[in-house]
């Protein structure tokens, strides 16, 4: 048994080792049980343990173990507060991190049915699918909009893996980086900063309104903003188990990253997904000077407003002449939890006079885990809980990070959840981007 998160490390994808520490790592859980209510994954692996009489880890069957591992969608919450944490005891404990190990092992052993693979292989390539369906929105939107059960849908599901029953976020019919490129450029007199911004997939292809704002927002405040020439995160590949496949997508995306820092920029990113694993995973699975350097001028879009809101030297704007909300539900994304950076979203909104309200409940989604047909059922309880809470809050506007999850929030109640970068947007009075055709 190899205590091991090291991606890199010969014993990573050993099946035998990888199943007597996840033996192990399930027997100090079942023990402390702390996490019993963050996700599915928990209560399964301590309900199939107390069927045994002396409670041993070890009587799982490897069937048993990866159901634990297919349930657990990384939300990586559990290591925010788990007490068996690495550097915190001597277990040496992260849950997520054995979770991605595991896939890995399975991936890497062919132990994934090859629906799964076919699903992963037309799911994870984000760039491709989101050229393809900007190019073709109304096509691709009038299929994607379709009736959530119905006949289209279900052979969307049948051929490609991708439940028939969720929300499916529209393509935009112009990309944000085209709209970047051609938008008149802004003069920017002394600089209070100066960022590249990683648009992510979500924002490039889907809901570029977020990238206007980010941009109109940031030169306001005297922040010099150019785009960072990259593609998807690779979350999606990491999340199912191919390792190779992330760290190709990592290693390019560190070098252009790292590049735009030794030039002098931050890196901005606004979605939470797609952050964590700039600062997180890069340094894990490309492990080097880039990678670090990388993860330490890396920061979540509205992390970096409070940070030039309370730097010496300078100043965030704070005169809201626009609209602003009397009350807000702000959904704290999992992943943006997880970077352990404090509540920047809500701080930066309670700047224009809002009362905040906070929903910290998961939307069960992490990019592809929550829209595979095999987890609708999971996915859409956790979402239905989500829901539930934002309708009971019933503030004037929902605001959340993750469109993914905002999409959720859509499906479950019907209401539009903003980004804080939108909210702040229309506080100050910035008109929302005409949609181009």
């Amino acid at each position: 048994m190899t205590i091991t998160y090291d991606p890199h490390h010969p014993k990573y994808l050993d099946e035998a080792d990888v199943r007597d520490e996840m033996t192990r790592v399930f027997d100090a859980c079942h023990g402390c049980q702390r996490c019993v209510t963050l996700c599915t994954s928990f209560p399964t692996l301590f309900e199939m343990i107390g069927r045994h009489d002396d409670h041993d880890a070890g009587r799982l069957t490897p069937a048993q173990q990866d159901q634990v591992t297919d349930e657990c969608h990384q939300c990586t919450l559990c290591a925010v507060g788990c007490p068996y944490l690495v550097g915190r005891h001597e277990r040496a404990i992260d849950f997520p991190r054995l979770m991605l190990r595991a896939a890995a092992m399975r991936h890497d052993s062919s132990q994934v049915g090859l629906r799964d693979r076919v699903t992963t292989q037309l799911m994870a390539r984000t760039d491709l699918l989101g050229a393809v369906g900007s190019f073709a929105a109304p096509t691709v939107n009038k299929v994607l909009s379709a009736k959530p059960g119905g006949v289209v849908r279900t052979i969307i599901e049948k051929t490609a893996g991708v439940s028939s029953v969720r929300l499916l976020a529209p393509f935009a019919r112009q990309r944000f980086s085209t709209w970047f490129k051609r938008r008149p450029k802004v003069r920017i007199g002394q600089a209070q900063g100066r960022v590249a911004l990683f648009p992510t997939c979500l924002v490039e292809y889907q809901e570029p309104a977020v990238g206007h704002d980010l941009v109109k927002v940031y030169e306001r405040n005297g922040i010099e903003i150019s785009l960072v020439e990259a593609g998807c995160c690779g979350a999606p590949w990491l999340h199912s188990g191919d390792r190779d496949h992330f760290i190709k997508v990592a290693r390019d995306n560190v070098k252009a990253l790292a590049a735009e820092v030794r030039r002098g920029r931050d890196i901005i990113v606004p979605q939470p997904t797609c952050g964590y694993v700039l600062k997180r995973d890069y340094v894990d699975y490309v492990p080097g000077e880039d990678a670090a350097l990388v993860a330490e001028h890396t920061f979540d879009a509205c992390e970096y407003l409070m940070k030039v809101h309370r730097d010496p030297g300078t100043a965030l704007d704070v005169d809201f002449a626009g609209i602003v909300p009397a009350t807000i539900t702000y959904h704290t994304p999992c992943h943006l939890r997880a970077q352990n950076i404090g509540l920047k979203s809500r701080d930066l909104m309670k700047l224009t006079g809002a009362k905040i309200t906070l929903v910290q409940q998961c939307s069960g989604i992490d990019g592809m885990w929550g829209l595979r047909a095999e987890n609708a059922d999971l996915s859409v309880a956790v979402a239905a809980r989500l829901g539930t809470e934002i309708v009971r809050a019933d503030s004037e506007v929902v605001a959340g990070d993750c469109h993914l999850a905002n999409t959720a929030i859509t499906e479950q109640t019907g209401r539009t959840s903003s980004h804080p970068i939108q909210v702040m947007a229309r506080a100050y009075g910035i008109a929302v981007e005409e949609a181009s055709t």
